[in-house]
């Protein structure tokens, strides 16, 4: 569907280099990044709205590295939703279809359809100035899936709305995805829009793709420290390796394979840190006793610091899990374990 050959992307203080990536028809497509990795700038590269030095731009097949934005099939929705001021949200929604040599009936039919999906009848007449910010991204994806590209690029657009908005459009867009023909590919640097939405996916650092494929492959196997830290593993330590053990200072815990290398890092999801009020049966494994260090609250749910011999683990518990005894009081003695499965080793 796209497919993106050695792009060489300078800018002004900023490259992309060597780009290499493919997105497939029909995929939700995630390109997660920290802030100034140069997501913004791929996308219009592939989008035709910054120059591209070398390489190739390749969208259903078509070789569209010289073409300008407009021959590309494609739509764009940005953070700040870039709406016309002067224009009525239907002036909005329709505007891109005055360009398509389409019949007036199929631009009737395409704009009652887009407005019945996300529910703008009772706005149209309004300009963008009366819209909340949910409103207006709305009316921003009405009129980049009304023109029926092949490719809806969307630019961070949920960062600008509140928490509770963000889940609402979030989940529009999944059920948007659902009922077209369309491919979307968002940038985003939230691991719950990758998670809630993407089905493939890439990272991108510092202008380069450090790992791409299927979002689930990619939060269960980074490619290394950096993508173990983005997505959010939090414990990832220095280690040494022995056969199919690690060592982390004075901490052995069993590996599930044996690593090539003596020396590199562990990474563990604190998800997969499994707290025990007491001593857990024998035959667990990885098996470490510490202190409470910190509870940190991440508004659905708690982070649990453990100190277990100076070095500091993460776990996650509910909010109903926190009104267990062991945690009224910090510094109390608690045990983990951790299953030689979920430990990753990485050696970059």
């Amino acid at each position: 569907m796209i497919e993106i050959k050695d792009l060489y992307v300078d800018l002004k203080g900023f490259s992309l280099c060597n780009i290499n990536l493919l997105i497939k028809k029909g995929d939700f497509f995630i390109l997660l990044g920290p802030t100034g990795a140069g997501k913004s700038v791929l996308i219009e590269a592939i989008a035709g709205l910054i120059p591209v030095k070398s390489g190739r731009v390749l969208i259903q097949g078509v070789d569209v590295t010289r073409l300008p934005p407009e021959k590309r099939g494609i739509s764009i929705v940005y953070q700040d939703y870039a709406l016309f001021p002067h224009l009525s949200v239907l002036e909005n929604v329709r505007y891109g279809l005055s360009f398509q040599r389409i019949s007036k009936a199929e631009k009737e039919r395409r704009t009652e359809w887009i407005i019945d999906q996300l529910d703008l009848r009772g706005l149209l007449n309004r300009y963008p100035e009366t819209l909340s910010g949910g409103e207006r991204q709305r009316v921003a994806i009405a009129r980049a899936l009304v023109v029926k590209p092949s490719v809806l690029f969307l630019d961070e657009p949920l960062s600008a709305l509140d928490v509770n908005l963000r889940e609402e459009v979030r989940a529009e867009l999944k059920r948007l995805h659902e009922i077209t023909d369309t491919t979307f590919l968002m940038v985003t640097h939230d691991l719950r829009d990758a998670l809630y939405l993407g089905n493939r996916g890439a990272i991108i650092n510092h202008g380069q793709i450090v790992q791409q494929g299927n979002i689930d492959e990619i939060f269960k196997n980074p490619s290394n420290s950096f993508v173990a830290r983005l997505i959010g593993m939090k414990n990832i330590f220095p280690a040494r390796f022995n056969g199919d053990f690690a060592y982390l200072e004075d901490i052995e815990l069993e590996l599930e394979i044996c690593p090539p290398n003596s020396k590199g890092y562990i990474a563990i999801s604190p998800e997969d840190v499994v707290i025990h009020m007491d001593r857990p049966k024998r035959g667990i494994k990885n098996v470490l006793k510490g202190t409470i260090s910190g509870i940190i609250d991440q508004r659905y749910y708690h982070e649990l610091e453990i100190n277990v011999k100076g070095v500091i683990f993460t776990a996650i518990i509910t909010k109903k899990g926190l009104f267990e005894p062991v945690f009224n009081k910090e510094r109390k003695e608690i045990h983990i374990s951790i299953n030689p499965s979920k430990i990753h080793t990485l050696f970059s």
